[in-house]
């Protein structure tokens, strides 16, 4: 797949891996969609870096674990540049606790995990597939944390 104009959404773009996703495939050439939950200046932060390298990024909010906010992520991407070419399934969350620890982790802290770095691919991928289908083409990418190979605490 040519790279050059093509639309990708990066959850969790604005920071991190994510960040560092979202300039690469700038520099590509692709069209970049930094989606964020909670950090705006860091997503605009972002959006600016990849214009400055001459490329065109917008930010938008949603929490990826909610189907209300991913459809409306992925509509508005589609009313922006009618259409969506890659998806970088990115976005994820933890909380640190020791090992022995395991008590220190709380279900409401379990469940949120499970929603962002699990749910979250499920509903992203589940939206964005109608749009690729239609197009007769797409790809879709799923990150995942270096702790499935060196755990540490929580991880």
């Amino acid at each position: 797949m040519d790279l050059k104009d093509r639309v990708v959404l990066v959850t969790g773009g604005a920071t991190g891996l994510g960040r560092e996703v979202s300039l690469d495939l700038a520099k590509e050439g692709m069209k970049v969609v930094v989606n964020y939950s909670r950090s705006e200046a860091d997503a605009n932060e972002t959006v600016k870096a990849i214009e400055d390298l001459g490329g065109t990024a917008i930010a938008i909010q949603a929490d990826v674990s909610k189907k209300e906010e991913v459809d409306r992520m992925v509509e508005r991407i589609i009313e922006t540049f009618a259409r969506i070419d890659v998806l970088v399934a990115n976005a994820g969350t933890t909380v640190f606790r020791p090992f022995d620890d395991l008590d220190g982790v709380t279900e409401e802290d379990w469940d949120r995990i499970m929603a962002v770095n699990v749910k979250g691919v499920w509903l992203t991928a589940k939206a964005v597939a109608p749009h690729m289908k239609k197009q007769g083409e797409g790809r879709i990418v799923v990150t995942t944390s270096i702790a499935g190979i060196r755990p540490t605490g929580s991880s």
